[in-house]
């Protein structure tokens, strides 16, 4: 497993990111603990180091699940944990932002609590809140990192403006944007300023929610939260699934799957630090991972990237 630096931080991450989105049964459904637990345990045995997950995720499930983990396995010092904050969900069925002082510290409290852990290594907003002064947002986090709760802080979902402005009142350590061959907007802005700023990136939806996995057919049909998108639908679907599948010489030429082509093509962009890669099972993890041993050529990077394109087209 290759290794990089998080941004300006001490933070030394695999470049493969076990994500814990799947833990969102209202989003997936209901996935099996006991193979998501293995699949863990192999992506530890394959030199995975860094997990990404969310207090929103299942409304603390998600950490819950992944504290248990921790604390069975007694790993906590071989793993970089990485959390969020953002939505308030103390209200049952309720969702609402909220990145006040009150709520960062006692949601930190109760994330801290979820993960049977004393510290979070990165602890993220996961989306930009209109209605909380940068200043207030900076004394909750000064406060967590003085009482070691937090060690270092980053952003997701936000655009350039909006890490601009942060950056004058807090030091962000990475962004958490969606990136893959199928969403570049954030290569015009957010990406240059993360080169600028060396902040950190980690992408999220690496793979755009399995398409381009390259194991889908036409007839491939969804019971979770994609059934409603329109991208896995009709003739989008079926136009992007042409696109997936001609990426296919690109692939054999450098010895990889269609799956970890897409991978490696994140990881080839110079801002990203590290791909977070959906895991339900072990063979998610077991069959990705080596996208990370190597970049794309800058003619195959293109190559691929013109091909998906034109599927969007």
């Amino acid at each position: 497993m290759k290794y990089a630096q998080l941004g300006r931080s001490d933070l030394v991450v695999s470049r493969v990111c076990f994500g814990c989105w799947q833990l969102s049964p209202k989003f997936w459904g209901e996935i099996d603990l006991e193979q998501w637990r293995e699949a863990l345990d192999v992506a530890l045995d394959l030199g995975v180091n860094f997990i990404d997950t969310a207090d929103a995720y299942g409304d603390g499930f998600a950490e819950s699940s992944l504290g248990e983990w921790l604390e069975s396995r007694k790993c906590r010092d071989r793993v970089i944990i990485a959390t969020k904050f953002y939505h308030n969900f103390e209200i049952p069925d309720e969702r609402v932002p909220d990145t006040s002082y009150d709520y960062i510290i006692r949601e930190c409290e109760a994330s801290l609590k979820r993960l049977k852990t004393d510290y979070i290594d990165l602890y993220q907003i996961h989306a930009w809140d209109p209605l909380t002064r940068p200043e207030e947002v900076a004394a909750a986090l000064t406060r967590l990192r003085k009482e070691g709760k937090v060690r270092w802080f980053g952003v997701s979902n936000l655009n350039a403006d909006q890490i601009r402005m942060y950056s004058q009142y807090f030091e962000i350590t990475s962004l958490q944007p969606l990136y893959n061959m199928l969403d570049r907007q954030v290569e015009e802005h957010e990406l240059p300023v993360c080169l600028e700023k060396r902040i950190g990136v980690l992408t999220y939806s690496t793979l755009a929610r399995g398409l381009l996995t390259g194991k889908y057919t036409p007839e491939t049909t969804f019971t979770d939260h994609r059934a409603n998108s329109p991208r896995f639908q009709g003739e989008t679907f079926k136009r992007i699934l042409d696109a997936v599948n001609s990426l296919q010489p690109i692939a054999e030429k450098h010895g990889l799957t269609i799956a970890q082509l897409a991978v490696r093509w994140v990881l080839t962009h110079p801002a990203v630090t590290t791909a977070i890669v959906g895991v339900k099972k072990r063979e998610h993890i077991e069959t990705i991972v080596d996208a990370a041993e190597d970049i794309l050529p800058a003619r195959d990077w293109w190559k691929a990237a013109s091909i998906v394109a034109h599927a969007k087209a």
